[in-house]
C-alpha cells in the first residue's frame, strides 16, 4: 500500500509504517493541485491541516482507502463524502487529549492568578501586590462544553481540585465520575468557568455568541482550548468590556487560518486589538495539544489505528 504524507510529524510514523512493509512517500511542498495530478498512485493519506479535502480531491483520489489525520478534528475533510466512497477517516484525538487538558488548567490557573499581567509588571520594576491578589479554583464549579476525548482530559485534570464539575454536551450519557452532564439550563446557572472542547461542525461555528453568553446567569471564566470560529470575538470582547465575562483564555483565534499555521489578519480587527491589550485576556498561538509528547503520541495513534485496519 503506497501512503503519501502531506505534512511533518514525528519520524517514528513513518519509520513504523516503512517496517510494516507500507512504502511511503513524502511530499511537503506541492501545490494542492500538483498533489491531485498524482494522488490516484497512493491508497493513503497522513495529512495534518495543510489543505482542505474536498469532493473534487476525493474524486480524483481513485485509488484512496484511508486518510490519516494526525490531529483530532477533521473538519479539514469533506468526511460525508469521503465515507460514501468507502474511505477510511482516522483521527488521533487520543494522542493529545492530555496536553489540551493540561494547557486548559494551566491557562485557568494563570488567569485566576493574574500571571501574565504580574509578570509583566514585575519586569517593568512595578512590585504591585494588592493588584494582583488571586482567586482560588477551590469552591468553584467548573463547566465543560463537550465532553469527548479533550473535556474528559480536563475534568481528569481537575480531580485534585475542590470544585464541581459539569458537562454538557449533545450526546446523551457521556458523564462520568469526572463530571456531572447536565442540562444547558443548569450549565448557565450554576457555572463559574466555561471550557470549550467542541470540534469544528455546522452545529459549533459561531456557538459563543451573545446570546449563547446571556444564557449564564453569573459572570464566568472563558476558556478556549478547541476551534476559534466556535466563538464570536466581537460578541466575547463585548462582554469582556460589560464584565459577563471576568477573563478569557485563548489558544484559537476566529481568525486563523484554515490550515491554523497563520492568522489572516489583513487589518486587524478591532475585537483583536481590544484582545491584545486586555489584562484579563491570555492568548497563545494554537499550542494546546502542542507539546513534545503528545508530537509522539499523535503520530503513534495513527500507526496503530493504520495497523489496525490495513495490516
Amino acid at each position: 500500500m503506497n501512503i503519501l504524507h502531506l505534512d511533518t510529524n514525528h519520524p517514528l510514523l513513518i519509520e513504523q509504517l516503512n517496517d510494516l512493509g507500507f512504502i511511503n512517500h513524502e511530499d511537503y511542498s506541492s501545490s494542492k493541485t500538483e498533489i491531485e495530478s498524482k494522488i490516484k498512485d497512493y491508497e493513503g493519506i497522513v495529512i495534518r491541516s495543510r489543505f482542505t479535502i474536498d469532493q473534487q480531491f476525493l474524486d480524483t483520489a481513485t485509488n484512496l482507502k484511508f486518510i490519516g489525520r494526525v490531529g483530532a478534528g477533521l473538519e479539514n475533510i469533506d468526511c460525508d463524502y469521503a465515507e460514501q466512497k468507502g474511505i477510511s477517516l482516522i483521527a488521533a484525538p487520543e494522542g493529545n487529549r492530555n496536553a489540551v487538558g493540561e494547557q486548559a488548567l494551566g491557562m485557568l490557573l494563570s488567569l485566576f492568578n493574574n500571571l501574565n499581567k504580574a509578570d509583566a509588571e514585575v519586569r517593568q520594576g512595578k512590585w504591585l501586590r494588592e493588584a494582583n491578589r488571586g482567586l482560588e479554583l477551590d469552591g468553584k464549579t467548573v463547566g465543560i462544553i463537550g465532553y469527548g476525548n479533550m473535556g474528559k482530559a480536563f475534568a481528569k485534570k481537575l480531580r485534585g481540585f475542590e470544585v464541581d464539575v459539569l458537562c454538557y454536551d449533545i450526546q446523551a450519557g457521556v458523564g462520568d465520575n469526572n463530571a456531572e452532564q447536565v442540562p444547558l439550563e443548569v450549565f448557565c446557572k450554576q457555572v463559574d468557568v466555561v471550557s470549550l472542547h467542541t470540534p469544528q461542525t455546522p452545529l459549533t461555528l459561531g456557538m459563543i455568541d451573545k446570546a449563547f453568553i446571556k444564557k449564564f446567569k453569573k459572570p464566568f471564566w472563558f476558556i478556549n482550548t478547541a476551534r476559534g470560529k466556535s466563538v464570536v470575538t466581537e460578541d466575547l470582547v463585548d462582554a469582556l468590556k460589560t464584565g459577563n465575562i471576568l477573563g478569557a483564555g485563548l489558544d484559537v483565534l476566529e481568525y486563523e487560518k484554515a490550515s491554523f499555521e497563520n492568522l489572516f489578519l489583513e487589518e486587524m480587527p478591532e475585537a483583536f486589538k481590544y484582545l491584545i491589550q486586555a489584562q484579563n485576556v491570555l492568548l497563545t498561538p494554537h499550542i494546546a495539544g502542542w507539546t513534545i509528547e503528545s508530537k509522539e503520541k499523535l503520530a503513534q495513534t495513527i500507526v496503530d489505528k493504520i495497523k489496525a485496519e490495513f495490516y
